[in-house]
């Protein structure tokens, strides 16, 4: 039936005709919609549909509203850069789903798999700082990006509450500090967020890297998804056995190249946040409503509380010393 309901907004979409033959096969990916590879009449595509309830061990309801809003983003980000985008092809805002391009896995690496496998491109990793900072430039010079993106209750629902406060609570003696990042999150409204821009969700394409799963947009503080994507940089090292010097490597190549892309506020300023959010989010993927498949050792994952909870209580100003203090860590 869920099949048969896809087929059908695909064919209101103009995506398929009235009796053409589709063959949709599953996609693995995130725990938050389904996606399917679509093959009709010799052509390739990908459908995407939401999930009210994601797919992890916690209860985590989320507004469905959230495939429209990563639509917007992938459609306005591609108008800016085009290949930091897959094509969006039609939406069903009625099923909550949306058409876009496919791009092969072969051709396209998801970049989690190439750090996790240690090939580590300080490079590329450059090149995300530069275009997440191209994205957040180009948002906070347009004054139609802020209602366009006002995405402030879903963004609550995926990432403040589940990353920031579900923490909190897991770590009373630090919920103060957790509140206060959450509340100060919200309040910043400078550039269109990505939300989610981890290393499983950027793909890294033949021109540079691919940006998916844009659920949670928002107009908000672009602090987010720096500290998000570094993050994610610090736990691939957390794993036994992993050189952290080469994931800190990519983490000053990103850092630095994002911070070089920075011209709508001062850089000391949307750096000192993001150094802020950062060890909160190291943390949250060790306790939070989301955590982090590939740390499954206990020793693994108190390496991360034994640096985060002291920077979650004295953050420190500059993203380099969370790198200095992580290094040091045993």
């Amino acid at each position: 039936m869920a099949d048969a309901a896809i087929i059908d907004a695909l064919r209101r979409m103009g995506l398929v005709g009235p009796d053409e033959a589709v063959r949709l096969t599953p996609l693995t990916g995130g725990v938050s919609s389904d996606i399917h590879l679509v093959e009709a009449a010799g052509r390739r595509f990908c459908v995407k549909r939401a999930l009210a309830r994601l797919k992890v061990a916690a209860v985590w309801e989320v507004p469905l509203q959230r495939n429209a809003a990563e639509a917007d983003w992938l459609r306005q980000v591609g108008a800016w850069l085009p290949s930091a985008a897959p094509e969006v092809l039609g939406e069903d805002a009625g099923l909550g789903c949306f058409a876009m391009s496919y791009l092969p896995p072969a051709e396209n690496p998801v970049w989690k798999a190439e750090l996790l496998a240690g090939r580590i491109d300080t490079g590329f990793a450059g090149r995300v700082g530069q275009d997440l900072a191209a994205i957040h430039a180009r948002s906070a010079a347009d004054p139609t990006m802020a209602g366009r993106f006002a995405h402030d209750a879903t963004f609550e629902a995926i990432r403040i509450e589940p990353y920031l406060l579900a923490t909190g609570r897991a770590h009373p003696a630090l919920a103060g500090r957790f509140a206060a990042l959450a509340a100060a999150t919200l309040a910043c409204r400078r550039a269109l967020v990505h939300g989610d821009a981890s290393p499983k969700n950027i793909l890294t394409g033949a021109q540079g890297p691919v940006f998916l799963d844009a659920e949670c947009a928002w107009f908000g503080d672009p602090a987010f998804d720096l500290a998000f994507c570094l993050n994610h940089l610090l736990l691939k090292g957390a794993r036994g056995g992993a050189d952290r010097r080469g994931y800190l490597a990519a983490f000053s190549a990103l850092a630095e190249a994002y911070r070089a892309g920075i011209a709508w506020e001062e850089p000391a300023g949307l750096e000192a946040r993001a150094a802020a959010l950062l060890p909160a989010l190291f943390l949250a993927r060790i306790d939070g409503k989301s955590p982090v498949e590939y740390l499954t050792a206990e020793a693994e994952r108190d390496a991360v509380r034994r640096c985060a909870v002291p920077l979650v209580a004295e953050p420190p100003a500059r993203l380099a010393d969370i790198a200095v203090r992580w290094i040091s860590t045993p």
